[in-house]
């Protein structure tokens, strides 16, 4: 396995590994409230360099990269852009909130793998904070025969409003298969119409909603020859509700493994939700068959 590098700036963090930027991590980021601010990883790269996120598409501004955030909090929206309601539908509300980064409390910078640690705020649009969040990013198992590498997410948020918080999506808000939150990454616009896999089943249709291992998408890159996949696990939830998928690739590549797909969390004061998650990135198209094979030896 090669090594890694990771370097902090003040405003971004960069891993590399063989001369390659695979990841850079906004943990300052600037931009419209009605983006609901937040850190964000973009771009995201192959280890060919070739890359795997979209920034701040012509569709939706607030998409950028891969990022942790959640559509519905009793009525706040973490997420960006406009706020579903089962009344009058999409509307942008004065209801934005941001999450904002405290400190790095941990840093493994060198090795086989590095990773680092931080203490996050969520902080609605009336300045009141919500959320504490302490969340990790590891980044690893990187294989250059095989061209892939992983990364490990893991969170816990805790609830330090005064009242109890509930977490949901525009599905919980009466939209089908809308049930989007949670870690959600979006994809290059190059790979619209790319292929959805999972263990059991194949396309976004059939995808949508269900409870699954993993996923994996693919597509194709513009600029550079070549393709590449990102298998991303389901994961763990101390939430009640059982982690579903949200997965497009039309009109636009995304996916998210989601803790309230169409279910409620409810945080009390001080109680904590805590996910873990792992991404897979290759630097080419994977055939199904091997993908299978992959995504069971690669899990968590």
């Amino acid at each position: 396995m090669a090594d890694l590098a990771l370097r902090i700036d003040d405003t971004d963090l960069a891993v590399t590994t063989g001369g390659v930027e695979i990841a850079r991590y906004a943990f300052e980021p600037r931009g419209a409230a009605s983006e609901g601010p937040k850190p964000f990883l973009h771009p995201l790269r192959a280890l060919d360099g070739a890359p795997l996120t979209a920034y701040r598409p012509w569709d939706h501004r607030w998409h950028k990269g891969l990022q942790m955030t959640w559509t519905h909090v009793s009525g706040e929206n973490f997420w960006g852009g406009p706020t579903f309601a089962r009344d009058t539908g999409y509307r942008q509300l004065d209801n934005v909130g941001s999450i904002r980064h405290e400190r790095f409390t941990d840093i493994a910078d060198a090795g086989a793998e590095v990773s680092f640690t931080e203490e996050l705020t969520w902080v609605t649009r009336g300045l009141e904070e919500w959320l504490a969040e302490t969340r990790t990013h590891r980044f690893h198992g990187v294989d250059p025969e095989r061209g892939l590498w992983m990364l490990d997410f893991s969170t816990t948020l805790r609830s330090i409003a005064e009242r109890d918080l509930e977490l949901g999506s525009p599905t919980t808000e009466g939209r089908p298969n809308a049930g989007y939150t949670g870690f959600v990454i979006r994809m290059p616009r190059a790979w619209t119409g790319g292929r959805a896999l999972s263990a059991d089943l194949e396309g976004t249709d059939a995808i949508m909603g269900s409870q699954a291992p993993w996923v994996a998408v693919s597509g194709e890159h513009d600029e550079v020859d070549g393709g590449g996949t990102v298998l991303v696990f389901a994961g763990t939830s101390t939430g009640g509700p059982p982690i579903r998928w949200f997965v497009r690739t039309e009109p636009f590549p995304i996916v998210a493994p989601s803790p309230s797909f169409d279910e409620h969390i409810v945080l009390a004061p001080g109680d904590e939700l805590t996910l873990g998650h792992r991404h897979v990135f290759g630097d080419r198209v994977w055939s199904p068959d091997e993908t299978r094979v992959l995504a069971a030896e690669l899990a968590p």
